[in-house]
């Protein structure tokens, strides 16, 4: 049988108020900026500027930064930033209602920038016209034998024992309580278009992988998750790499130097992408992966449901630990004012996502 969504959202806004054109950064905040910088170093990023209380983080391609620690006492993921296409577009961002005042970024490569809240309490800042920078050298995709015409001869293939070198920011995944609304949200304020939609037994999403409305132009298929959570939690984030090679030689450097493996090697369903997954040392999960699908916006939505197998077309399946709250004071307290306060958060659903990935 197949699944019917029986819930309004994710859809397509017909009117949004801009069309989001990159994920740009993300933006957390750490104890410990040193500590922070080893470990995103060792998976493949490039420190672009480090400064007293902040710490910014780049990949080879043209982007100033694409990650910003600031010093905090706690670990917290904030939220990201969303590039616009215009000035124009910046200023119809700024008068939506809880916008800040446009401002100048005082980050590496400048630009302009507003800031919004989403429904479940994550910051996105709008940027535009942030200056590139020059690309980092990396290597090439290494070439490929097949069977029938090998492309590789008296040649061999030896990838440099170095941490993957990252292409570019790929997406974010986030956990949410207030489902509806913030599907909604991301629809019509950037425009983003649901590639793929995972739902329960009952009908309700699960899951929605949305992408950025490029037009003809392809998209990635998602640049940003969001999961039916019990509160608002951030998920994973995801990182590019050149090929199947830098996502091995990136596990086997993060193995050496005793980082936290959470699952993989693998090749998801939706998306298609190969993957492997790290904790970074305050437990936040970081995404290598390369060989992802791409969309023009002229591709339909999919529907499928929401179960471990659907996760990986081959590799390990998805531990539990993977996508289970954590169980802490605030969290309890968190699921118990969800299952107060939003629609979206029943018992039942609680029990029917635990039964099914726990």
């Amino acid at each position: 049988m197949k699944p019917v969504l029986k819930m309004p959202q994710p859809s397509r806004h017909p009117h949004p108020t801009v069309r989001a054109c990159r994920l740009a950064h993300l933006i957390f905040e750490r104890p410990d900026l040193d500590l922070a910088e080893r470990f995103l170093t060792d998976f493949g990023l490039v420190t672009a500027l480090k400064t007293k209380d902040t710490l910014y983080l780049r990949g080879t391609g043209p982007d100033s930064y694409c990650y910003r620690v600031h010093r905090a006492p706690k670990a917290k993921f904030v939220g990201f930033g969303l590039c616009v296409p215009s000035e124009t577009d910046l200023i119809k961002i700024s008068q939506l209602p809880g916008a800040s005042p446009i401002e100048t970024c005082g980050d590496p490569g400048g630009g302009r920038r507003s800031r919004l809240t989403d429904p479940s309490g994550f910051v996105v800042e709008a940027v535009h016209g942030q200056a590139e920078a020059p690309a980092l050298e990396r290597r090439s995709a290494l070439p490929f034998n097949d069977g029938d015409e090998p492309k590789r001869v008296n040649a061999t293939q030896r990838p440099p024992a170095k941490p993957s070198e990252i292409t570019k920011l790929g997406h974010i995944v986030v956990d949410v309580a207030e489902y509806q609304k913030t599907c909604e949200w991301y629809s019509r304020t950037f425009g983003f278009i649901p590639s793929d939609v995972q739902v329960l037994p009952d009908g309700s999403p699960l899951m929605t992988f949305m992408r950025l409305d490029l037009g003809d132009q392809p998209a990635d298929h998602h640049t940003m998750g969001i999961a039916q959570g019990f509160m608002p939690a951030y998920s994973h984030s995801a990182y590019e790499v050149v090929d199947a090679d830098a996502v091995g030689m990136g596990q086997k450097i993060l193995r050496q130097r005793g980082w936290n493996h959470a699952w993989g090697i693998g090749r998801h369903v939706l998306g298609s992408q190969i993957f492997d997954y790290w904790q970074d040392p305050w437990g936040d999960k970081h995404e290598h992966y390369c060989d992802g699908d791409v969309f023009t916006a002229e591709k339909e939505m999919g529907l499928g449901w929401a179960n471990p197998e659907a996760m990986a077309q081959w590799g390990q399946r998805m531990p539990a630990s993977f996508s289970r709250p954590k169980l802490t004071v605030g969290g309890l307290f968190g699921l118990f004012r969800s299952l107060k306060r939003s629609p979206d958060v029943t018992l039942k659903k609680v029990v029917t996502i635990i039964k099914l990935f726990g």
